[in-house]
């Protein structure tokens, strides 16, 4: 690396055309040295400069597999985190704007999660009766703590197999950050709703009673996605007495009322495949991100297919969208200059513990 990084102030008021012409030529330079990851989340100007697009995890195998030097992730803190420990050591993980976050991931943090399974204690044996399972959407040392747990790690997609991974080696599952996605899974599974309570994380023993506790299957922490919450059954109903033959799908992380009116079910790349491949002149109604929805309805509109956003609010993911084409452009000539900025390197004793859990979900997955 050179002593003097390009400042990334020298970006913020430079022409937008201008941005994206310097981009190409950045990648040009590169070369196979580099690759550019994009989440389905991401806005459209920096999107359209990915190499490999799809969820997180999908997104950091393809990076572990490329001959690439330079990982820059187009997403959020954690999937950086992921590239980080399931790469090669001499790959580097970038993530253009380090305040790309994700609120949902900050509910559930390790100190938290520990003071809960010592209050756990009180009542249970948790590592003989307790299975932890976090959401892949969570901090790099809560993998690792699950990896030290005998947990596991799961997405969107492959959570079911995932819980009855776990369920097979003990009684109970703590279910973290994301209380939709374990309910509407468990739920999938025949898990009655009185079997699945809430750990709420600022209440001692998670405001819930011993005897809830020993009667739970599965205790879901108090955790959500704030852009999942904005969809409510009350507008499904608004929208399909309007138009009757919609289809709704809506991903996990909705609330369980929305899912339950829901036609379809399923993780990103699971709502991008079914309305793929759905039939000519269809309408859907969607439940999740903006950008993917607003980017499903200009692929598929020659088809006749008309894709709607659900919700009358207008929002999108705040963290995902930090990452503009002035910061990825920002890194990429840094890197072009031979200077490495915003890596993202989580420490090598938990990077090891967390790779345990993520090997633990690979092995069970299909």
């Amino acid at each position: 690396m050179s002593a003097n990084p390009i400042e990334m102030q020298n970006f913020t008021l430079m022409d937008e055309d201008e941005i994206q012409q310097r981009i190409v030529a950045a990648k040009a330079v590169l070369g196979d040295r580099l690759i550019i990851l994009g989440h389905h989340y991401q806005r459209e100007e920096t999107f359209r400069h990915a190499d490999v697009a799809g969820d997180s995890l999908k997104l950091s195998r393809s990076a572990a597999n490329s001959k690439a030097e330079f990982i820059v992730f187009c997403g959020v803190h954690f999937m950086a985190e992921v590239a980080d420990i399931v790469s090669r050591p001499e790959q580097i993980a970038i993530l253009p704007d380090l305040a790309a976050g994700c609120s949902m991931a900050d509910m559930a943090n390790l100190a938290n999660v520990e003071r809960a399974w010592r209050e756990l204690s009180e009542v249970l044996e948790p590592d003989e009766q307790i299975t932890p399972m976090t959401y892949i959407n969570s901090a790099a040392d809560l993998k690792a703590f699950c990896g030290r747990h005998g947990g596991i790690v799961c997405t969107s997609t492959n959570a079911r197999h995932v819980l009855e991974w776990a369920f097979e080696k003990r009684e109970k599952v703590l279910f973290f950050p994301d209380q939709h996605l374990g309910r509407n899974t468990g739920f999938s599974m025949d898990i009655p709703l009185e079997e699945m309570v809430v750990w709420d994380y600022e209440q001692p023993m998670g405001g819930l009673t011993p005897e809830q506790i020993k009667n739970a299957k599965m205790i879901l922490w108090k955790g959500f996605c704030s852009v999942h919450q904005l969809f409510t059954p009350e507008y499904i109903d608004e929208f399909t007495e309007k138009y009757p033959e919609t289809n709704i799908i809506s991903h996990p992380e909705a609330s369980f009322e929305v899912c339950q009116k829901s036609d379809y079910v399923g993780s990103t790349e699971y709502i991008i495949n079914t309305i793929r491949d759905a039939e000519p002149n269809t309408r859907w109604l969607v439940g999740t991100e903006l950008n993917l929805v607003n980017r499903l309805h200009e692929q598929f509109k020659h088809e006749g297919k008309n894709v709607h956003f659900m919700s009358g609010t207008v929002c999108m993911c705040s963290t995902m969208f930090r990452i503009g084409p002035s910061s990825l452009l920002w890194v990429l000539e840094n890197l072009v200059e031979g200077n490495v900025v915003n890596q993202i390197k989580v420490p090598a004793d938990e990077a090891e513990q967390a790779l345990l859990a993520l090997n633990r979900m690979l092995d069970v997955s299909p």
